[in-house]
């Protein structure tokens, strides 16, 4: 008698990984450092294993948050109308939204240009610290956790063009000079993007569970 045919046994949960894009399941690769993986039906970078990713992103945070006051609270331009000076600061610009009677959208532009990116920032240092440090793991996938949900709520981006078109209108009317607040505010921008670039969202998964030792590097 033929014996029967056996089914091969199916991979656990922890070595599966779904393709964001087309949702094909498949058995989670293994990298080195500096390698990357695609899907193989639609070619989506799943991730990619990069080396030092809590130190490096570490160091960027550190450099975000340093640079978060003076975007803020420094002359983003001073603007020279009629013999008139006056400077404008992001802080300076939510009062005066507030002040002429459009309190929603000054509570808005708070949350969206500053409350939520600080916010963002310090839940990024808490989980970096907790992954550098090897404590308080459960307050670290929380705390990511949150940090996912805030990512749509900065928009540090849509301030800067907003800025932008408005220094463009002005120009016209006035006299206008650029502040080291908009310097900084760039700044912090470009260090925004690097940082979501460089913290890989799989190896901090696999750091706070345990699973990846070398993220602490």
């Amino acid at each position: 008698m033929s014996e029967p045919a056996t089914t091969p046994a199916m991979p656990a949960l922890d070595q599966l990984i779904a393709c964001h894009e087309c949702d094909l399941l498949m058995r989670k690769p293994q990298l080195e450092c500096g390698e990357s993986a695609e899907c193989p039906r639609c070619g989506f970078e799943l991730y990619t294993h990069r080396s030092q990713v809590a130190r490096r992103s570490m160091a960027l945070v550190i450099a975000a948050l340093l640079l978060y006051v003076p975007a803020n609270f420094l002359p983003i331009m001073q603007l020279n109308l009629l013999g008139r000076t006056s400077e404008d600061t992001l802080w300076s610009g939510v009062q005066g939204l507030y002040n002429t009677g459009m309190q929603g959208v000054a509570v808005v532009v708070f949350l969206c240009s500053m409350a939520v990116p600080l916010l963002k920032l310090l839940c990024q240092f808490a989980v970096l610290l907790s992954i550098r440090l090897d404590i308080g793991r459960s307050y670290g996938l929380l705390l990511y956790r949150i940090y996912h949900h805030l990512r749509d709520w900065g928009m540090l981006e849509v301030y800067l063009m907003g800025i932008l078109v408005a220094l463009v209108k002005l120009s016209d009317i006035a006299e206008v000079t650029l502040g080291i607040g908009l310097v900084c505010f760039i700044a912090l921008l470009l260090i925004q993007v690097w940082l979501e670039v460089t913290m890989s969202p799989h190896q901090i998964w696999e750091a706070l569970s345990g699973e990846d030792k070398n993220a602490r590097d």
